[in-house]
């Protein structure tokens, strides 16, 4: 019985603390251009797109967010939400999807999203309810959105959202903004699938649009291009020590490979710099010994 009622308590403290970490949390708001906006808070980079009857809203962030979340749009727009898409299943992309999902709202993201949250056993509200496998054409009032999957980056259901009126991309977390990448290796993830699909963001859009990242601040063109010149280093100087012989120890202990990275400023964020000088080391034996 004691035993019970520990188990019942320490379940009741996690599950309070899990809450009171997002109690002081405050939403953020970008405007990027027109009726575009770009909401941050706690987890991945909300897009809310407001046209002339209705909202498209890109990823929704942590559960106890929601109400936060709901309140932010409202000051934005009180017209309805009929979109919601997800770049990828990640709880800090997807845990709100039940809350702001309704009989007016479709869900949507790639079919491996799907997948990958059924496997989670989320329930019917959380779960897209379309799903794409290559690139779909979203056209609502003037406006017509792309979302297009790119294979094995981030994780194995990445999709990007393009805005063409407005010139304005969701990278998801294809992109983290001033900081190096969390790779999801075992959700399909890989330093190769993420850098190839960086490069087709990048000959999808121009050097005006402005950029969305899954984490960081408002990006343009340009930084994705930082972004590609930075991982293409980083993978030829660890692929290059795996060719030497150098072990996976060696390469986390060596600074030298991202010294200069972190002048810039990388390293400071959730993935450290040891932490993406092993990834990288990981995801290159694993292609490796895919082929």
């Amino acid at each position: 019985m004691k035993k019970l009622l520990f188990a019942i308590s320490l379940f009741t403290v996690l599950g309070t603390s899990a809450q009171n970490r997002f109690d002081k949390v405050e939403i953020k708001t970008h405007e990027v251009t027109d009726n575009v906006y770009m909401l941050e808070g706690a987890g991945g980079n909300i897009l809310i797109q407001v046209l002339e009857k209705e909202v498209v809203m890109i990823d929704s962030q942590f559960a106890p967010l929601s109400d936060k979340l709901m309140t932010a749009i409202k000051k934005i727009t009180e017209k309805p939400i009929s979109f919601l898409i997800n770049t990828h299943h990640h709880g800090d992309h997807t845990g709100g999807n039940e809350n702001f999902n309704s009989d007016q709202v479709t869900v949507i993201a790639h079919e491996n999203v799907l997948k990958r949250l059924q496997a989670s056993d989320k329930n019917e509200g959380f779960l897209p309810e379309k799903t794409i496998e290559e690139k779909f054409e979203l056209v609502l009032d003037d406006h017509n959105n792309m979302i297009i999957h790119v294979h094995n980056a981030h994780t194995d259901g990445d999709s990007f959202v393009y805005l063409l009126n407005s010139n304005v991309v969701h990278m998801g977390d294809v992109m983290f903004n001033g900081g190096y990448p969390f790779i999801d290796l075992k959700s399909g993830g890989s330093i190769t699938g993420y850098i190839a699909a960086q490069k087709q963001i990048l000959t999808t859009i121009n050097e005006d649009t402005k950029v969305v990242p899954g984490h960081g601040p408002l990006g343009n063109y340009h930084d994705v291009e930082k972004s590609i010149a930075m991982l293409d280093d980083l993978r030829t100087q660890i692929s290059e020590a795996i060719t030497s012989g150098i072990s996976r120890e060696e390469v986390e202990k060596d600074a030298t490979i991202t010294e200069k990275y972190e002048k810039a400023g990388y390293g400071n964020g959730f993935i450290n710099s040891e932490k993406i000088r092993t990834t990288i080391y990981d995801s290159l034996l694993l292609e490796a010994n895919k082929e």
